[in-house]
């Protein structure tokens, strides 16, 4: 196992998680509920983090999180490769068909 990322923000490390696992990189989540701690630990140690399953899904996963990361910055609107609805750059899955986010999908 990997650690992979981590963010101050849980609703960002969920995102990541979700756009990873939408793709077939197997990852699971550690200190998703460690903000209670913040205090008796130092608050770096308390942010949710994101591990990969295999060392092998890494070049993958960045690779992912890179084309993620470009399209949140874009703010460009997609297209949804399921049902053809036109999304908001903020959307990772459809909001119609709950299709999730094609990011080579224009």
């Amino acid at each position: 196992m990997i650690r992979f990322y981590s963010h101050e923000s849980r609703f960002r490390v969920l995102q990541v998680r979700d756009w990873l696992q939408s793709q077939g990189v197997p990852c699971f989540m550690q200190n998703e509920y460690a903000s209670g701690a913040a205090g008796d630990l130092s608050p770096f140690d308390c942010w949710p983090e994101l591990w990969l399953r295999d060392a092998d899904w890494q070049p993958r996963a960045e690779a992912l999180l890179a084309q993620l990361e470009q399209q949140t910055q874009a703010g460009q609107d997609w297209s949804c490769a399921n049902c053809g609805e036109i999304n908001g750059a903020n959307f990772d899955w459809c909001w119609h068909c709950g299709h999730p986010t094609d990011v080579n999908n224009d």
